[in-house]
């Protein structure tokens, strides 16, 4: 797994929007994202500009104005997710049928030999600064789509607690500690870092990421948080393929050199 984080560390609890004015590609979240450390990532995100081939524009994750209401803030999570809602390999799916192909195998992949989550505070919920409460337990209700240790990154941390077979840890640290405490967790199997963007960032910033999906959704969403101004920069450290759906969404496909 990697990331460059710099001498600051982690910046957490970062607001959802870094974008100014300026339009986004809208980010895709695959179960609403994820950075896999075996380590490796894969993330999905929309197009704000540009063209999903092309790359032009801005990738962004997550729309402006999160709330308990909106997780995803202005940004419909059923546009960003509809390439993976319409396989046959989809876990919500309560109708028989679903596409096969390449993106079937991808969001089949997804789950695949994961032994803990990295995620960011604005993943697990819109509060921000000290915990209030300790009532609010994250977006998933009482089956959380996890099934791992997951380790939250805040500068506010709480106690640790379990809802069926996923528990959620609150840790305070720098990229390098914090997966080390997963990967301690995960027992052999692969570290999978979940998002928002900015987690993403840091991790990568570190050297952390060892493997990237990224799925690039045609949906404008205009402001949100950045994943990056363009795939090609990640293209010094990484090998990079690009590798288009007939569903219209194309998938960025990194490995660490």
């Amino acid at each position: 797994m990697a990331a460059h984080g710099g001498s600051e560390g982690v910046q957490r609890d970062a607001e959802v929007s870094d974008l100014g004015g300026e339009p986004a590609q809208g980010v895709c979240f695959l179960a609403a994202g994820a950075v896999f450390f075996d380590d490796s990532a894969q993330v999905g995100v929309a197009v704000e500009g540009g063209s999903a081939e092309s790359g032009a524009g801005r990738d962004v994750i997550e729309g402006e104005n999160q709330s308990f209401e909106r997780p995803f803030g202005h940004a419909d999570p059923g546009d960003m997710f509809a390439w993976a809602g319409a396989t046959a390999s989809w876990p919500n799916r309560t109708d028989p049928g679903g596409s096969r192909g390449l993106d079937d195998y991808f969001t089949r992949d997804f789950a695949r030999n994961i032994g803990a989550e990295i995620m960011g505070r604005n993943k697990f919920g819109p509060q921000r600064g000290p915990w209030r409460d300790h009532e609010w337990e994250g977006w998933w209700g009482d089956e959380p789509p996890f099934h791992t240790p997951v380790f939250v990154v805040t500068h506010h941390e709480r106690p640790s607690f379990a809802l069926s077979d996923t528990t959620f840890h609150f840790v305070d640290g720098d990229p390098a500690t914090v997966l080390e405490r997963a990967r301690e967790a995960a027992h052999g199997k692969d570290v999978r870092l979940g998002g928002g963007a900015t987690i993403i960032r840091q991790f990568l910033d570190a050297d952390l990421v060892d493997t990237l999906h990224v799925a690039v959704s045609e949906v404008e969403l205009g402001a949100g948080s950045r994943l990056w101004d363009s795939p090609e920069e990640l293209d010094d450290r990484f090998d990079h393929e690009v590798v288009p759906s007939s569903s219209g969404v194309t998938h960025h496909l990194f490995w660490q050199r």
